[in-house]
């Protein structure tokens, strides 16, 4: 029964982190901003939204994965 939840977990998982592109995207169009309009006087047209924190969160967690993987590399071969 436990494997069966894990599975159920997984695929809501793989199926939220597929989606999520999908939605973020979605285009909205709030009263300033007529649909022909692609973003007013001063806001850039891409948005004015600053990537380089979740790059470097994402840089992180890589390197924490990263990390981990070679210790549990290095704690198995020792172990044999």
């Amino acid at each position: 029964m436990c494997l069966m939840k894990k599975k159920i977990v997984s695929a809501l998982l793989v199926a939220s982190l597929l989606l999520f592109p999908l939605i973020s995207m979605a285009e909205t169009t709030g009263p300033g901003n007529p649909p022909g309009e692609p973003g007013g006087g001063d806001v850039p047209i891409g948005g004015g939204a600053p990537i380089g924190g979740g790059s470097l969160i994402l840089m992180g967690m890589a390197a924490a994965y990263g990390v981990r993987k070679l210790y549990l590399i290095k704690k198995e071969h020792l172990e044999e």
